[in-house]
C-alpha cells in the first residue's frame, strides 16, 4: 500500500469509535496482538492508553523476543500522536522534507532543539470517538516495520467496527 497524507488522513477518519472505554482498549488490544500473532514472526508490542493521563489500558506482547527499545520506541510514538493528534504515519508522511532524515525535517519545521523525545515512524495511532473533539486515547505498535505497525493498527481498528455493525 502506498501512503500519503490524505490518505492516511481519511483511516484516521474512518476508524473513530463510537465510545471508547477500557473494555474498548482490551477488545482493541486483544484483536491486534491476535493478528499479529497470525501474521507475523516477530516479536511486537501493543499499547494503547488514554490520551489525557496516559494510563495504560492494555499492554501486552505478541510472544517472546521483545525488548526495552520497544517500550523506548511505544513512549516516542505516543508523544507524536499526543502533541499532533495525529498519527505517527501522517505526521512522518507531512513533515519529512527531502535530504533531510525525519528527525532533521522535524527539528527543521517546528524550530526544535531536542526532537528525540519524537519518532515520526508509523505505529502511533490516535483514537477518536464520533462526536468527541480531539483525542480520547492512543494505540501504539512496535516491532514491524513502520508500514506494518501502522496497518495493523487500522486493520484492527476496522475489524472491531465492523464486529459492532
Amino acid at each position: 500500500m502506498s501512503f500519503t497524507v490524505e490518505s492516511v488522513s481519511a483511516q484516521e477518519e474512518a476508524c473513530r469509535l463510537p465510545s471508547f472505554d477500557a473494555d474498548v482498549a482490551w477488545e482493541l488490544g486483544s484483536i491486534i496482538r491476535k493478528n499479529v500473532q497470525q501474521n507475523y514472526t516477530r516479536p511486537v508490542v501493543v499499547y494503547i492508553a488514554h490520551a489525557n493521563s496516559s494510563q495504560i489500558l492494555f499492554f501486552g506482547a505478541s510472544g517472546p523476543g521483545t525488548l526495552p527499545d520497544n517500550m523506548f520506541w511505544v513512549k516516542r510514538k505516543e508523544a507524536v500522536v499526543l502533541r499532533w493528534g495525529v498519527s505517527t504515519m501522517r505526521m512522518r508522511l507531512a513533515v519529512t522534507q527531502p535530504g533531510l532524515t525525519t528527525q532533521e525535517s522535524l527539528k527543521a519545521k517546528f524550530e526544535m532543539a531536542d526532537t528525540s523525545i519524537y519518532a515520526l515512524h508509523g505505529g502511533g495511532f490516535p483514537l477518536k470517538v464520533k462526536g468527541v473533539e480531539g483525542i480520547v486515547g492512543v494505540i501504539v505498535v512496535s516491532g514491524l516495520t513502520q508500514e506494518d505497525d501502522h496497518t495493523v493498527i487500522v486493520e484492527g481498528i476496522q475489524q472491531y467496527l465492523a464486529q459492532r455493525s
